[in-house]
């Protein structure tokens, strides 16, 4: 093979195929028939062929020309592919488009992305309920087990819930009155990170301490209680 051969073989071209495309076809509901045809098409589209003939296809493909042509009409019913008529000077001129399949790959991508969230989210939520238990020491009530799913609901990042909870221990006030109150707290202090929460947590412990010896007989005032459940 001289230069020139290969010159030839480098103006051929490539195609970019996104990955996402070539791993989650399937789930878009695309065969292997289907894929192969739209690579095809995109390839005779960068090729500056935008209407490439059912004949052209077939080829390409191990396929008849009216099973490509079968596939062509089935895509554009589903809406994978379009149709598009440009007017130049005066003059239809039909085209194939293949902006539907990239927006349904990108609200496949979307999706999935929202489902391995979701999945994070629930593996989470199981893992602080776990903790819970664990520090608690008992299988948490029903209304617990809805308290805690309502601080996950209001944006408090499992990480804080954790601190509130050993802030709670620290204290010796294991109870979901006491850790909803420190959230409450931390909440309307604009705690939002692991150790932000640790900060006030000291200063919090420091602050008691003071008070105790300033007055060590002085009762200690009952926490009030934040019903989440109510907003």
């Amino acid at each position: 093979m001289n230069k020139e051969h290969l010159y030839a073989w480098f103006k051929e071209g490539t195609i970019t195929i996104p990955s996402f495309l070539l791993t989650h076809y399937k789930t878009m509901g695309l065969n292997e028939q289907e894929m192969v045809l739209l690579l095809q098409l995109q390839n005779f589209i960068d090729g500056d062929n935008p209407f490439p003939a059912p004949s052209q296809l077939s080829d390409r493909m191990t396929l008849q020309e009216s099973e490509c042509l079968y596939l062509i009409q089935r895509l554009v019913q589903r809406g994978f592919v379009q149709m598009v008529v440009e007017n130049n000077q005066e003059i239809g001129q039909e085209k194939y488009s293949l902006d539907p399949l990239y927006e349904k790959m990108m609200d496949c991508f979307l999706k999935s992305l929202k489902q391995a969230e979701s999945a994070e989210v629930q593996k989470t939520g199981e893992s602080l309920y776990t903790i819970f238990e664990q520090e608690f020491g008992r299988p948490l009530s029903p209304f617990e087990c809805e308290t805690l799913a309502m601080w996950m609901e209001d944006d408090h990042q499992p990480d804080i819930i954790k601190a509130a909870l050993r802030e709670a221990v620290i204290s010796g006030k294991l109870n979901f009155r006491y850790i909803d109150r420190i959230l409450f707290e931390w909440k309307k202090n604009g705690i939002k990170t692991l150790e932000q929460a640790r900060e006030q947590g000291q200063k919090f412990r420091v602050h008691q301490k003071r008070d105790r010896k300033i007055e060590p007989t002085q009762p200690l005032k009952d926490v009030p209680f934040y019903n989440w459940l109510e907003q």
